[in-house]
């Protein structure tokens, strides 16, 4: 069980409560993809916890101190002094969420045909290293490759293939470690993986970043598995984590518990002028890059309130009773329980459905149909390699279903509620159905995908 939530619940918000037969009807009408679902048809939402975190009585309060003024509002300034307080970077820009600092550090510093390393990047990341025209690539560990194991730290980063790859041909412009690994499964790197794949790197010349939209959580990983960190607060491995880095890029729409925004926060000056030349040209003047001073107030206040342990054990506590929940009803998901998600693993639960019927997509549909609850795949629609017709030519290593829990939104009922549905679903699997592709995006094609269910 886990333990009470660390907060009393101010302002409610009703929930949809739709019938099978509704529900049916919208998902025909979404072309079978979440992504493409009303929210008034969805009961429980954990397709993200991006921006759908519930803000604290000190961030409205904060938010209605917010300077609207064009440049040089106070609101930035609290902003920037809480952001360098807490990271150590000197310069720093707001945007509007993580993969505008993405866009704007990659068109800065990436030109065609190179190189970006990383433990493992995720969907937008990639697609932003792509555009530019260079190529992404994955450098996950040993570890990660066993769902089932209680290895600490499976979102580290494979230190002999980095130096494989900085001492190789390629031209390596970027290594870019993300904390933690969502796309390996909400793992949580090691202060001493950080550390080395640092020291790699920056032998080899090569500028080492962190993609650090869940950092609070890496940091409350870190101390409860870790040798030596056992006797540290989050803010503090969370300071000694950006301290090692020579930058960062961060959708604040995480970890700092609001609803929009990004930054970029950079060491090196002369790399800080070339960047702040983008984020004025396509965010905003570089003391507000797009967000409101509202918006600003709230990122400060929520970046203080993230790194409490209570906030922090507590939300840890949630997923691992989700996690318990799933495994009494049959349903195996990823081990060790990260914080911001749990990871079904449904290529197990379905074993009738080969990867080419998208097994993690067909539970994430059946989630949907049976109990209202939205949720994403990270499988073989999302990682597989498909051909022009949308044959499934290469799979994806595993078949996942991410259920993300929204900060200080669902209290310990609710995830009751999708232990029960999970139960239901796992009693009689077989009929879960697979799927095939009708449209096909050329990029991200998960978000705006339609397919049919194949009998």
């Amino acid at each position: 069980m886990p333990t009470f939530e660390p907060y009393r619940i101010k302002v409610v918000e009703p929930i949809p409560i739709t019938t099978r037969e509704r529900r049916e009807r919208a998902l025909e009408e979404a072309g079978y993809n979440p992504f493409n679902l009303d929210a008034d048809v969805v009961t429980i939402d954990l397709l993200s916890d991006s921006g759908t975190g519930a803000l604290s009585a000190e961030q409205q309060a904060a938010g209605l101190r917010g300077d609207e003024t064009y440049a040089g509002a106070r609101s930035f300034h609290r902003f920037r002094d809480v952001v360098a307080d807490l990271t150590g970077f000197p310069h720093i820009y707001p945007v509007h969420q993580g993969r505008a600092a993405e866009r704007v550090l990659f068109g800065t510093l990436l030109k065609p045909g190179q190189t970006v390393l990383s433990n493992t990047h995720f969907d937008t990341t990639r697609a932003n290293v792509e555009l530019r025209g260079c190529t992404a690539k994955d450098l996950p560990c040993a570890a990660y490759r066993d769902l089932d194991s209680d290895a600490p730290f499976k979102g580290d980063i494979d230190l002999e293939a980095l130096e494989a790859e900085l001492s190789g041909p390629d031209d390596v412009a970027l290594v870019l470690m993300t904390i933690t690994n969502n796309g390996g499964g909400g793992q949580p790197v090691s202060m001493a993986n950080l550390r080395a794949a640092a020291e790699i790197s920056r032998r080899h010349g090569v500028p080492f970043f962190l993609d650090a939209a869940r950092f609070a959580e890496n940091a409350w990983l870190v101390t409860q598995r870790e040798p030596g960190y056992e006797n540290h607060t989050p803010r503090q491995v969370a300071e000694e984590a950006f301290r090692i880095a020579d930058g960062a890029v961060v959708s604040l729409k995480k970890d700092a518990i609001v609803h929009i925004g990004g930054l970029l926060a950079l060491r090196d000056p002369e790399l800080a002028k070339r960047c702040e030349l983008l984020v004025i040209a396509g965010e905003g003047f570089r003391t507000y890059g797009g967000l409101s001073g509202r918006d600003l107030e709230m990122i400060a206040q929520g970046l203080l309130e993230v790194t409490e342990p209570e906030y922090l054990r507590a939300r840890a506590e949630q997923t691992a009773y989700l996690a318990d929940l799933a495994a009494e009803a049959g349903v195996d998901s990823v081990r060790p329980t990260g914080v911001h998600a749990l990871y079904l693993n449904a290529g197990r639960l379905l074993p009738h459905l080969p990867p080419s019927r998208f097994p993690g997509f067909a539970l994430a549909t059946q989630l949907y149909l049976e109990g209202g609850i939205r949720c994403a795949e990270l499988g073989s629609l999302y990682l597989g390699e498909l051909d022009e017709a949308g044959g499934l030519v290469k799979p994806a290593p595993y078949e996942l279903v991410r259920l993300a829990i929204p900060r200080r939104v669902y209290t310990q009922s609710h995830l009751e509620y999708v232990g029960e549905i999970l139960a239901a679903i796992a009693k009689n699997p077989e009929r879960v159905r697979g799927y095939r592709l009708t449209e096909i995006p050329p990029l991200l094609r998960h978000f705006n995908c339609r397919l049919a269910p194949v009998d």
